[in-house]
């Protein structure tokens, strides 16, 4: 099969005119996959070899209900759509087209209309009224002799919908000014989120994403969820205007859910999306909510105008895992504090540090490529340092600018000192806490790199330091230069560290690994750590550095 529609269903009243429609107007190899959820249907739904049903003695809610018939699918795509919609004709191939030349990362939402069921026509006048609660008297005649409904079943031509948006607390939003934005003129745009009535990926990409969260609750923040989940984790969510659905919405008295749904129950919702999103905890995030926001800024009630980045502008990138002697924390962030230059920290629990941005996760390689790429995203400078939790940097390190963007430029003068004996040696290495890159170039760049360590799995061919190397395994082609501060950086080793600390050169694999091997009692510039390495810190804190 090409497609499955998932139709999550409980006591709905037009499923079977929905399955009708779906089976109408497809025109590729698609199928219907139905979960009734604790309840019989309404009207048994006709046997077809294309709809399959599953039938759960009790409810477990529209969201599992969702998960339960992707699971039944083997399909290339999956669409979920809501029990009360209609379809255009040959939605399935427009779908499926604009999929494969978008990519896999990409969720569609097809454009969205009103959809009008049925009338009631009066029995005396044959005055029809639209749909809703039964009428007593005809509004056209004024008697009261009964009515019929008489069903309709297509689209409303004035009810087109292509943008919505949410609001800073995650309601959902209509946003029709959208519209009148360059961006919007195209027949597939991006969109910021969707209802939720109706989305189309592909059916890996959705069970990847993790499928609908189900600690949501049954119901509540369907389109907002899918809409993150696509955008937070690099990939895209769009709308199609080539196709359409149609929804049947429930505003109007006479319409009743179909599950017993509180206030209460919609709160859980909402506050378990404030607790994703908001708060940057959804695990697979690999861009922070911020940064979509800025995408689409202005953005109602979040922002009135986007980012203005100046030219040649620089700021830092502070990553950390937390692991790690807290003095040396706190020295190396107050000399940071310093440097007179913006600082986004990424870290795994909050921080008072700069503008901070928390990334979920256990201590890993791919969780630092996350933070890094976290607090790229938020940083609103052209060029970016990636600075590190246990390096103390001397202000010349910063007077540096990159001579073009397409290139990772190093600063190599750095010396290593273990925090027990004081000890320091040097060597010419490239290393993440030395670079400093185009802000841009470094986010194309982690965001490939957290794609690959979350498909293969992470490798140390791949290494950890961009355009360092030829291998294979390298994530781009471009190159990586060498350059040297006026005083070295302090790079503290302290046997929490992520990366291997050496100390002869016979404890490297190859002689081109150490070249310029040094040792010392003493950093220059800095003074003597040999057995004096607390005294040393001390010495180097942000009044120091002040002075």
């Amino acid at each position: 099969m090409d497609l499955s529609v998932l139709i999550p269903a409980r006591n709905e009243e037009w499923l079977n005119a929905t399955i009708t429609d779906v089976l109408k107007n497809r025109r590729a190899r698609t199928e219907i996959i139905v979960v009734v959820d604790g309840a019989p249907p309404l009207a048994p739904i006709p046997a077809h070899p294309d709809v399959h049903v599953l039938i759960r003695p009790t409810s477990h809610g529209q969201r599992a209900s969702t998960n339960d018939a992707a699971r039944l699918s083997s399909a290339t795509y999956v669409m979920k759509l809501d029990a009360h919609c209609a379809v255009a004709e040959g939605f399935d191939v427009e779908l499926i087209r604009a999929a494969e030349a978008l990519g896999p990362d990409v969720t569609q939402i097809p454009r969205q209309y009103n959809l009008h069921v049925f009338d009631w026509q009066c029995h005396a006048c044959g005055h029809r009224s639209y749909q809703g609660p039964k009428p007593t008297t005809c509004s056209a005649c004024q008697k009261a002799d009964g009515f019929e409904r008489i069903v309709v079943w297509q689209r409303r031509s004035g009810t087109r919908t292509d943008f919505w948006r949410f609001d800073k607390t995650l309601h959902f939003q209509y946003w029709g000014d959208y519209k009148e934005r360059p961006a919007a003129k195209g027949d597939i745009c991006d969109v910021l989120t969707s209802l939720g009535a109706c989305f189309f990926m592909r059916r890996d990409r959705f069970f990847a994403l993790g499928g609908l969260d189900e600690t949501h609750g049954s119901w509540g923040q369907f389109g907002i969820e899918i809409a993150l989940k696509s955008w937070l984790s690099g990939g895209r969510h769009v709308v199609n205007k080539r196709t359409w659905y149609a929804h049947l919405f429930r505003t109007q008295p006479g319409f009743g859910f179909p599950y017993e749904l509180s206030g209460k129950d919609q709160e859980r919702a909402r506050a378990r999306s404030r607790q994703l999103w908001l708060s940057n905890t959804w695990p697979q995030r690999t861009r922070t909510l911020a940064s979509l926001i800025k995408q689409f800024a202005p953005v109602p009630e979040w922002t009135d105008a986007p980012p203005v980045i100046a030219k040649g502008s620089k700021g830092l990138v502070y990553y950390s895992d937390g692991h790690c002697d807290p003095a040396i924390l706190e020295a190396c962030r107050a000399r940071l504090l310093t440097m007179g230059l913006p600082i986004v920290s990424a870290t795994l629990a909050p921080l008072a540090f700069g503008q901070n941005v928390v990334v979920a996760g256990e201590r890993s390689p791919l969780t630092m490529f996350r933070q890094i790429l976290a607090g790229l995203e938020a940083l609103e400078t052209e060029y970016a340092f990636l600075v590190e939790h246990d390096v103390l940097y001397h202000p010349s390190h910063f007077k540096f600018s990159p001579r073009d963007d397409r290139t990772y430029f190093y600063n190599e003068h750095t010396w290593k000192v273990d925090a027990d004996t004081g000890r320091a040696v040097f060597y010419y290495t490239k290393q993440t806490s030395g670079l400093c890159a185009n802000r841009a170039l470094l986010i194309a760049h982690y965001r490939e790199r957290i794609a690959r360590v979350e498909r293969d799995g992470f490798s140390r061919r791949m290494g950890f330091e961009p355009g360092t190397h030829r291998r294979p395994e390298r994530i781009d082609d471009y190159p990586a230069e060498r350059w040297m501060s006026a005083q070295p950086n302090v790079d503290i080793r302290h046997g929490a560290n992520l990366t291997q600390s050496r100390w002869t050169p016979a404890e490297f694999r190859s002689p081109r690994a150490c070249q310029g091997w040094a040792e010392s009692v003493a950093v220059p510039g800095w003074g003597i750590t040999k057995d004096r390495f607390r005294a040393f810190l001390a010495e180097h804190s942000a009044q120091e550095v002040a002075a």
